[in-house]
């Protein structure tokens, strides 16, 4: 795995816990409520805290690989902390902002929420801030969450991903790409797009298809491929979306290397077999890890993480050179 060419910036801006801005992974329905955390009030090493209650709001869909690392690294993190972890979902902003009220309504200690649609969430995060109940984003609108009284931003900077992305397909020698946006209307999406034309010396035309019908998302692509025999890239925004594209060239008789954003274990598979070129990953583990923890750490010790600034998780690019090293962990389901 390396961070993205030609980036010492982001390497200094990493350094620093500077300025992110993340994307989502996916759109879909709501999921249903779970909870993880023991009862012991032990938490790792021995370390004794109070019971904690969080709950983790996303704009996940349903069935999406991403979401579920996310929720593994926040489980991870609420059984060493003694928290009761509180997930739920909803693709909709409307939606979204409702399981944020519930939240409130059940008086937790802190809530984790996306900004994929911070419009639709604005009122409603601030609501809970103003009721003393601590917030960290993650993911997405990184660039809302502090005018919202967050107390921090924990994912990638999606600028600087798609920037890398682009820079990256100049040096495969690509000429013509497509950029797939799964899910219209998601600020985080539409960044990854605009940076990859902007580092991109080729062409860059962006796809909207319908996230939540991978049929009909297969079946766009195809089209488009058909439509285009120039198109010698694909970028996907999102890990399912890589494997659809890899049907649908196979369908439609393309060449198009097929890259994407996002990692789990059926990318890496893919990446073994020279089916998709690159990856960039912006370990979800860490970020429902690092927004439990951040909370916790936040009621127990008076702590925020990054100074006040996002904190990175990615973007790095990883190729078939890191299949073997990614195996172990996508295997367990932790990248």
């Amino acid at each position: 795995m390396r961070t993205p060419r030609r980036a010492a910036t982001l390497l200094a801006i990493c350094a620093l816990g500077l300025a992110a801005v993340t994307g989502c992974s996916s759109s879909g329905g709501k999921s249903a409520e779970d909870s993880s955390g023991s009862g012991s009030g032990q938490g790792a090493k021995g370390v004794s805290t109070p019971r904690m209650k969080i709950a983790m709001v996303t704009h996940a869909g349903e069935g999406d690989t991403f979401w579920d690392i996310v929720r593994s690294g926040a489980k991870q993190a609420a059984a060493k902390d003694n928290v009761e972890f509180l997930y739920s979902a909803d693709k909709e902003g409307k939606g979204q902002a409702q399981l944020v009220q519930a939240a409130i309504d059940q008086k937790v200690d802190g809530i984790v929420v996306t900004l994929a649609k911070p419009e639709a969430v604005a009122d409603v995060v601030a609501k809970a801030v103003k009721a003393g109940i601590p917030v960290v984003t993650i993911n997405s609108g990184a660039q809302f969450s502090g005018e919202l009284g967050a107390l921090g931003h924990i994912g990638q900077d999606e600028k600087v991903a798609g920037e890398a992305v682009g820079q990256e397909l100049n040096e495969r020698g690509r000429k013509k790409a497509v950029c797939v946006i799964h899910e219209q209307g998601n600020v985080s999406l539409e960044e990854r797009c605009a940076g990859v034309k902007k580092t991109f010396k080729g062409t860059v035309e962006n796809l909207n298809v319908e996230g939540t019908n991978m049929p009909a998302s297969t079946s766009s692509i195809e089209a488009k491929l058909q439509a285009d025999h120039g198109i010698d890239a694909i970028v996907t925004l999102g890990a399912p979306f890589a494997a659809a594209s890899v049907k649908a060239k196979a369908d439609a008789g393309s060449e198009a290397e097929i890259d994407t954003f996002d990692l789990n274990a059926e990318v890496v598979k893919r990446l073994k077999a020279s089916e998709v070129g690159f990856a960039v990953d912006q370990q979800p583990y860490l970020q429902g890890y690092l927004a439990v923890d951040e909370l916790w750490l936040n009621k127990t010790n008076g702590n925020v993480i990054g100074g006040g600034k996002p904190v990175l998780t990615g973007p790095a690019i990883v190729t078939a050179d890191d299949v073997p090293q990614l195996e172990k962990y996508t295997a367990r389901g932790t990248r």
